[in-house]
């Protein structure tokens, strides 16, 4: 059966790199729908195999339309749509793919799916993604040498590149700006030294640790959401601990947690005046009325010094400035809104996605060993960002296999099995996306 149609939902920040790659496949007929024409019709190019839509998301019956037209749908809109995209793509008889976590929502469809014989795939991006590649890689490598996993540590993060980490924060937005701040209201869940660890999302950014990564220093990691269902997953049902984590640059986690506690992060409606500031907006988050003694009131809620490296980020930041604030009705809009005009790439810039595993391997001769697998990827000044090459190459390669038959599964599916993890790092070598290893004997 042809599988030789692919529609893509969504042209946004990761888009580019995959419909690219998709256009220059022989027979392949691609199409790219957003909100945006413009930025599809961009994308596209003057390729003759490719063709750009408008589409408005809510659109169900447009969805439909279009949809229909193609064999295998790709989902780059915000995960919140992926069942609607997911049930239309049922209905249609037609397969799909994200880059993005296989949502409790989506499971549901698994049972339906694999009785029409279609396939769900999802978690085929960087994070979810490369790490379930690259694990699954190495437990093979181990279990072929009569090994076992002890331990398994797996940390992620999409930062600026060294060169262009150049402002308090040691961020800049290569994503969702929404996303990365709501990480912050997450709880986390792992297994430390065969202990099930639990830690409340109000404590979530007091408990990082730090990490030193070979040829680039020491980053701040703190554990992402429930990492214990992937001892199942993963199968790894030897490990003492078990956790999955994120890095930041030194300095973010105790920032956001300052800002966080003052309730800068919060997203219920409030009712602003139309002449407020980020000031005013300090003072009312404060419960002060007026603007003497601001800083040392903000360091006093904060608990620390006012020359603190914290009050010199919110400073930076502006939120002491006497600028009106944009038309929002809460504060994490607001402050989403800022960051993303502060914490910006420029043109001459680029980011970094950084991901390391370590394991710590025991054989069955009582030698231990410590292995690291580390990805290191700049993104291309004037071109395609490393996020978007790491998130999205990966998937068309997926969609390319599966399209070309050379990889099968049904259901709702993350990319774990040898068919997968083998064939799509193997040609990421070829974009320079690749995992270093190194060993050492404990």
């Amino acid at each position: 059966m042809k599988r030789n149609k692919i529609l893509i939902l969504g042209a946004g920040l990761v888009a580019k790199p995959c419909v690219r790659y998709l256009l220059n496949i022989q027979d392949f007929k691609i199409g790219l729908a957003d909100a945006d024409y413009q930025k599809a019709m961009h994308i596209i190019g003057d390729s003759s195999n490719g063709k750009a839509y408008k589409i408005d998301a809510s659109d169900v019956v447009e969805l439909k339309k279009i949809i229909s037209e193609y064999d295998i749908i790709v989902s780059l809109l915000p995960w919140t749509l992926h069942p609607i995209i997911a049930e239309i793509s049922l209905k249609l008889n037609k397969h799909m793919f994200t880059a993005s976590y296989a949502s409790e929502a989506l499971k549901k469809f698994d049972k339906e799916a694999k009785s029409k014989e279609l396939l769900f795939m999802n978690e085929l991006g960087l994070d979810p993604g490369l790490d379930h590649l690259s694990t699954m890689k190495i437990k093979k490598e181990v279990e072929n040498k009569g090994g076992k996993i002890i331990s398994y540590k797996s940390f992620c993060g999409g930062l600026p590149h060294p060169k262009h980490n150049n402002n308090p924060f040691g961020y800049k937005f290569s994503w969702s700006p929404k996303g990365v701040l709501l990480a912050s209201k997450n709880s986390a869940r792992f297994y430390k030294e065969g202990v099930e660890t639990f830690i409340d999302s109000k404590d979530l950014f007091s408990n990082f640790e730090l990490d030193y990564v070979e040829d680039l220093g020491v980053y701040e990691v703190y554990p992402n959401r429930d990492s214990t269902p992937y001892k199942n997953l993963y199968g790894l049902n030897d490990a003492k601990t078990l956790i999955r984590g994120t890095y930041r640059n030194l300095g973010w986690c105790s920032t956001i947690n300052k800002m966080k506690e003052l309730g800068l992060l919060d997203d219920d409606v409030k009712v602003f005046p139309d002449s407020f500031t980020y000031r005013d907006l300090m003072k009312y988050l404060l419960k002060v009325d007026r603007d003497d003694n601001l800083i040392e009131n903000l360091a006093d809620r904060l608990g620390v010094p006012k020359n603190s490296e914290i009050i010199g980020r919110l400073m930076w930041l502006g939120l002491l400035d006497d600028v009106k604030v944009p038309n929002y009705n809460n504060c994490l809009d607001i402050i989403c809104d800022l960051m993303t005009k502060k914490l910006k790439y420029e043109s001459d810039e680029t980011d970094m996605a950084l991901m390391k595993h370590e394991f710590i391997i025991e054989y069955s001769d009582g030698k231990k060993e410590r292995r690291i697998s580390a990805l290191i990827n700049y993104g291309i000044i004037g071109g395609e960002t490393a996020m978007a090459r790491t998130v999205s190459l990966p998937l068309a390669i997926g969609i390319k296999l599966f399209a070309e038959g050379k990889a099968e599964d049904v259901g709702v599916q993350i990319p774990l099995a040898e068919k997968w993890f083998k064939p799509i790092l193997e040609e990421l070598e070829q974009y320079d996306i690749k995992f270093e290893e190194k060993s050492i004997l404990l």
